[in-house]
């Protein structure tokens, strides 16, 4: 994510990337246990103030990225306002019903599905794979094995995207169709493709044996990710405003304060 776009460098990026993998999992835990619209609404906006100020990236940017997620908030929320079930009925044409409950779940679902995609957007947008499986074999002791087969496969995603515009205009240059058959099409660009992987993967682990990669032994790192004042910021960002978010949201409701598990069908 962080090659497609350009950003700044802020205090998000600096943050330990297992806690913040650890913190991310949390708040996505707590948004599924979140049943109150109003505190629904309000840990969203906490989400989405940190996401807009807080990646260093562009307002054009941001929007870029959250059109397709806008549209998962719009059709997630408008499905279950226009055909859920409610008692209270505020407006029936035809197939569609608008109840008060349906209203609010609705809503409701919007939020939480929103919620969880900027959580992801942050995460992506503020963290580097490599300093990520870095993080997560010297704070986690995930096996190194596994840690740097991950970084390898990842390392694989830009260079099997441009040998496929390779193999594509090779293709051309020999005038052989791209409009024919679909399943011709992806057999035709499958099969080196998959060879070519093939043969890369042989070598990384050619390579690995060479240079007598071991997991059962100590192993020292050239990039050394610890801890710093801003995992505490970040920590105290999220329990002060969720807190804040929850305080307002029970004394100051602005909406039906309603648990949602609770409304009839």
């Amino acid at each position: 994510m962080n090659s497609l776009f350009s950003g700044k460098y802020t205090w998000l990026h600096s943050i330990n990337p297992s806690l913040k993998l650890l913190t991310i999992l949390g708040l996505f835990i707590l948004a599924i246990n979140i049943h109150y619209l109003n505190f629904m609404v309000g840990f969203s906006c906490v989400i989405l103030t940190l996401f807009i100020f807080g990646t260093g990236y562009s307002y054009k940017q941001l929007l870029l990225l959250s059109l397709p997620f806008l549209f998962v908030f719009l059709s997630t929320s408008s499905s279950m306002i226009l055909f859920g079930k409610g008692e209270t009925i505020l407006f029936k044409w035809a197939y569609i019903q608008i109840s008060e409950e349906s209203l609010i779940r609705g809503i409701h679902l919007g939020f939480r599905a929103l919620s969880f995609a900027i959580l992801g957007l942050i995460f992506a947008l503020t963290t580097k794979p490599v300093m990520l499986f870095y993080s997560l074999m010297q704070q986690l002791k995930l096996p190194p094995k596994f840690a740097y087969s991950f970084m390898a496969a990842i390392r694989l995603i830009p260079i099997m995207i441009e040998e496929y515009q390779i193999i594509i205009n090779a293709q051309r240059v020999r005038g052989i169709e791209q409009k024919n058959h679909l399943l011709k099409k992806i057999e035709r660009l499958a099969i080196p493709l998959l060879s070519q992987s093939i043969r890369r993967a042989y070598r990384i682990a050619v390579s690995m044996e060479a240079k007598r990669f071991q997991s059962n032994r100590k192993r020292t790192f050239y990039y050394e990710v610890g801890f710093s004042r801003n995992d505490l910021i970040f920590l105290c960002n999220f329990l002060v405003l969720i807190g804040l978010a929850y305080l307002l949201s029970n004394h100051y409701p602005f909406l039906p304060n309603t648990d949602v598990r609770y409304l009839s069908d």
